[in-house]
């Protein structure tokens, strides 16, 4: 047997434990110190969950992007307080090591202060997730003070929200340049001064996102807000290229698996046409 020196053995196990260690609101505080890029996906059920936790993603967000690639709508504002925990909760029992973050859908947390705060600790109890995330600034800061002073993270989210997409016209670029731009960044101070654990910043101009990146002490993650950020988010199956009809310049497909996906079951109608499935190897 050969023995190894105590320093390498500890070395190697300290690596390990770095890598299996459950992530925190304090990890990734240190990831941004660090300089140590965030990476950040969607899930929405176990089995997603369990495979990207597996290959070792940073961040799962429960997104209420679940409206539209699990149940079809064009935007996400019809998902419920009550859906968006049961996903969460789905998630949650995939997940060994990634923090979880679950979106506030439209309507749980814009009535009032209480309503807010009590939807935020719905999902917190009844799905074990780790922080949630709401949509907006400045009318926003005392929500999220009362959440944190409750015990509860919360990740800000500036730029394209979703939620407000009628009320902005559409999927435009946001924070373009002069005010708009500053307001964002001031949005983005304000966020962090509020209590948030971390920024999402969506379709903005990447100089105004490094920008915020630069000031914020907290992770800032980016979808289409360019490479200077802390961290990127992509929804899954966007960036696994199951959706085909969604293309956004930020879009990159790492993979092709709606086409797979198709295959696979065009095979499996063959051979169950041909009844060559099961075979008598597969039958008992």
């Amino acid at each position: 047997m050969v023995a190894y020196p105590s320093i390498y053995i500890n070395k190697e196990v300290s690596q390990h434990q770095a890598e299996t260690k459950k992530v925190t609101t304090l990890r990734l505080a240190a990831m941004k110190a660090q300089g140590e890029p965030i990476s950040m996906l969607t899930a929405y059920d176990y089995t997603m969950a369990r495979l990207l936790d597996a290959a070792g993603i940073d961040i799962l967000l429960v997104g209420d992007s679940a409206a539209n690639v699990m149940a079809g709508h064009t935007t996400t504002l019809p998902i419920t307080l009550d859906q968006m925990i049961y996903h969460g909760a789905c998630v949650v029992r995939g997940v060994q090591r990634a923090f979880v973050v679950v979106d506030m859908p439209f309507g749980s947390y814009q009535i009032s202060p209480e309503t807010a705060l009590a939807s935020a600790i719905r999902i917190m109890k009844e799905t074990g997730a780790d922080a949630v995330k709401l949509e907006g600034g400045t009318h926003l800061f005392s929500t999220i003070s009362q959440f944190t002073a409750a015990g509860i993270p919360v990740v800000g989210h500036l730029g394209l929200t979703p939620q407000s997409v009628h009320q902005l016209g559409g999927y435009g670029l946001q924070g373009k340049e002069g005010v708009a731009a500053d307001k964002l960044f001031e949005e983005a101070l304000g966020l962090e001064r509020a209590g948030c654990c971390a920024v999402v910043l969506e379709k903005v101009p990447a100089s105004v996102a490094a920008r915020v990146a630069q000031a914020l002490q907290i992770p800032v993650i980016g979808i289409g807000a360019g490479s200077g950020v802390d961290g990127q988010v992509l929804v899954s199956q966007d960036m696994l290229g199951m959706e085909d009809r969604f293309t956004p310049k930020f879009l990159r497909r790492f993979a092709s698996l709606g086409e797979e996906i198709k295959q696979a079951a065009e095979a499996y109608i063959t051979a169950v046409k041909e009844r060559s499935f099961p075979s008598d190897a597969e039958s008992y």
